[in-house]
């Protein structure tokens, strides 16, 4: 039964060293014999071991949670590092074939209407509030991370997140109105109503993040300054001073980004700022793995560079700053992968083993990504003229240094 697989293998596992048991009790050994990367695993049935060959990207992840694929004397991360480091749709003609067909269906995979956005929504970010208080910062901010040294600890780099994107807001004043579209559970509204004085509204399709940035705002005394609604975005009409949104831009769909940026447009003032902060990818459109798209985002897609500032183009909004972070989400990822498996037995009481599995797996896959798949961050500082903001980057420098202090 090794056979085909066995001749994908060879091919794909150039980097590392990976040993493979198959469903037949045949041990095969691919890579770099000399690698110091080293895994291996073991495939427990010849319906995984199919699946593999069809559609690798689904059938993998499938296959660790419901443990008929089993790593030996190393982890899921482990496995993942040496497969993640090479090309699969370069070494595998079922990759091939189904990337070509995701991306071929991406327009209708994304059709994220307002009862599909809820919805989509809904399948991640409204699971027990409980599971992310047990990875999270205690601010609760479920985006990439800022490390401005690399050394920084978890609560350090999103406090330096929510500053660095307030630099680049220009506050500039109080009284200031924000919009903040994606507001999660609430922390970098109540930051910015704090911080600078400013009225926030914040918008959200959980109602799990709903209830408790509500419940935050109250308990900071900030009810009268900021107010939360679960709204979509497409719902706003009024007028805003500035907008932030943070995590957000990955859920939208590549059918709506014209319309995006359009309705920014229309709800952000002449003399206003945005700060669009988002998962991107460097290498053009693509289309969402598989089995994200199933188990963790559906309806999600991380948008590269030329099809962001093609939606703003058509829009006539002008971007006035973009800068790339690069390594920023790997760092947060192994961080929050790192408190996961600190919390093992929590979460598998709190769920059970197969959702434990399910989550390592995400959070494995996604660091790695970001270290070996062209997957980056990208920031757009957004305004409606071409004079609104100074014309060198001084102020925001000025402005983080200020708030560091």
């Amino acid at each position: 039964m090794s056979g085909l697989l066995d001749s994908i293998l060879k091919k794909l596992i150039k980097k590392g060293r990976l040993e493979v048991i198959f469903p037949d009790k045949r041990r095969r050994i691919y890579g770099d014999m000399n690698a110091k990367d080293v895994a291996a695993m073991e495939i427990l049935t010849a319906d995984t071991y199919r699946h593999l060959l069809i559609n690798p990207s689904l059938a993998f992840g499938e296959g660790y949670m419901n443990e008929t694929i089993k790593p030996i004397n190393c982890s899921i991360y482990d496995v993942l590092n040496i497969i993640l480091q090479n090309d699969l749709a370069a070494g595998h003609f079922g990759e091939k074939i189904v990337s070509a067909l995701r991306f071929g269906k991406r327009f209708w995979s994304q059709l994220n209407g307002l009862k599909t956005s809820r919805k989509n929504v809904a399948h991640h970010y409204d699971l027990n509030g409980a599971l992310y208080n047990l990875f999270l910062d205690k601010d609760q901010q479920y985006s990439c991370a800022y490390f401005p040294t690399g050394s920084e600890t978890l609560e350090e780099a999103q406090l330096a997140k929510k500053r660095h994107i307030a630099s680049k807001l220009k506050l500039d004043r109080s009284g200031l109105y924000i919009l903040d579209i994606g507001c999660g559970w609430g922390g970098m509204a109540l930051s910015l109503a704090k911080e600078f004085d400013a009225n926030v509204t914040g918008i959200t399709l959980s109602q799990e993040q709903l209830h408790v940035a509500t419940k935050r705002a109250k308990e900071e005394g900030l009810e009268h300054r900021v107010h939360f609604e679960l709204r979509d975005y497409r719902l706003v009409k009024e007028k805003y001073d500035r907008i932030v949104s943070v995590g957000m831009f990955e859920h939208v769909g590549v059918n709506y980004y014209d319309q995006f940026f359009q309705d920014i447009k229309k709800i952000l003032k002449s003399d206003g700022v945005m700060l669009l902060h988002s998962i991107g990818r460097s290498d053009g459109p693509g289309s969402t793995n598989a089995w994200i798209n199933k188990y963790i985002f559906p309806g999600g897609y991380s948008p590269s560079l030329s099809e962001a500032f093609a939606a703003v183009e058509k829009s006539g909004l002008w971007v006035t700053d973009c800068e790339i972070l690069r390594l920023h989400y790997a760092k947060t990822l192994k961080l929050w992968r790192e408190r996961v498996e600190a919390q093992k037995k929590i979460i598998i009481k709190m769920y059970d083993e197969r959702f434990y599995r399910m989550f390592d797996f995400y959070l494995s896959s996604c660091e790695l990504s970001f270290y070996y798949h062209n997957h980056m961050n990208f920031q757009l500082q957004i305004s409606p003229t071409i004079d609104n903001l100074p014309i060198t980057r001084d102020y925001m420098f000025q402005a983080e240094k200020e708030l560091s202090r």
